[in-house]
């Protein structure tokens, strides 16, 4: 179907509820390819992250896929389950979570984890593997990685268990690796040098990132496109620097100028009225559209026309905003 690493077609995730039925995530659709580091960022609540869970079959009970098709590498996988889907886990998709030590069992060593998931996923000898475990040790910059391999996670750091998480999330060669908010518990020099990893290795190794995060400058760094999400949907969809220096969707524009980089020395950061509505309260039309200063009678009646086109910058958006407006 595609060449694409990773292709969501109108993807919607639904959760029913007492009230009803909610849609944290509504007919999104993007590409990952291989070798490329797609950012998708947005305020809490847009449904960055499940749709990350969506990928990886992590969605907890009720919430299920109710539309839409997910395929890795020319396969469909969003009717995977059980054993399934956890074979793809770990050997086709790797995870990064926020908090390593979510990720790490806290009785094992380091050495033991990183054996155990190779061992799972590869055809390899239990001697290879504790070889290629030291070698994923250093590749990710674990000091001394022959002499940590013994350690347990309570004997690093936050930046170097993370480091360790991402050694243990490549370490049975994906294609695809899931990093949600992998740099946000870290200090500033330590999130650069995640950063600075992971596009090392997506450079060396050819695997693609779905970077999932509420950080524009952490965007900015490392991804080579940005997907904006609002309310569950897809707002806006391009290359790093046509979204973050042009944006056309008055959500993005808003997220952009609330940032010191664009402030320009401003005394005040602009700020977005309002919030982001609740998923059992999400307006008609345009979700965006109470808190739009462009927003007229079209944006509350109707969503503007989805985003299908993985491969240019998109607005989902009835009235986008041109050039002049932005600069």
């Amino acid at each position: 179907m595609t060449t694409s690493v990773l292709s969501i077609r109108n993807l919607s995730v639904e959760i029913p509820t007492r009230t009803g039925i909610v849609k944290p995530v509504d007919g999104v659709s993007y590409d990952i390819e291989a070798g490329e580091i797609l950012g998708i960022v947005g305020e809490s609540g847009a449904g960055k992250s499940m749709a990350g869970n969506a990928v990886i079959g992590l969605l907890s009970p009720p919430a299920h896929i109710a539309a839409g098709e997910i395929w890795l590498n020319g396969a469909r996988i969003d009717h995977l389950t059980g054993d399934a889907m956890r074979r793809l886990r770990g050997k086709e998709i790797g995870m990064v979570f926020q908090d390593p030590l979510t990720s790490l069992n806290p009785l094992l060593t380091i050495g033991d984890q990183l054996t155990e998931t190779m061992l799972t996923h590869l055809p390899i000898s239990k001697s290879e593997a504790e070889q290629r475990a030291v070698a994923a040790l250093d590749e990710v910059g674990i000091p001394g990685a022959a002499r940590r391999i013994g350690s347990y996670p309570h004997e690093f750091s936050g930046g170097m268990r993370q480091r360790v998480v991402i050694a243990l999330a490549l370490c049975a060669e994906p294609s695809l690796i899931i990093a949600d908010e992998p740099t946000t518990a870290l200090d500033v020099s330590v999130q650069a040098q995640i950063i600075a990893l992971l596009k090392r290795l997506c450079r060396d190794r050819g695997t693609a990132v779905m970077l999932i995060t509420h950080d524009m400058g952490v965007i900015a760094e490392a991804a080579d496109r940005v997907a904006v999400m609002y309310a569950g949907r897809l707002a806006e969809l391009g290359t790093v620097r046509d979204v973050l220096t042009r944006p056309r969707h008055p959500y993005t524009h808003g997220l952009m100028a609330s940032t010191p980089l664009a402030s320009q020395g401003k005394a005040r950061l602009h700020q977005i009225q309002g919030a982001m509505p609740r998923l059992d309260a999400v307006p008609e039309g345009c979700a965006f559209h109470p808190r739009c200063d462009y927003a007229q009678d079209k944006c509350r009646r109707s969503p503007a026309p989805r985003i299908t086109d993985g491969h240019a910058a998109e607005a989902a958006c009835w009235f986008p905003l041109m050039r002049e407006e932005v600069s």
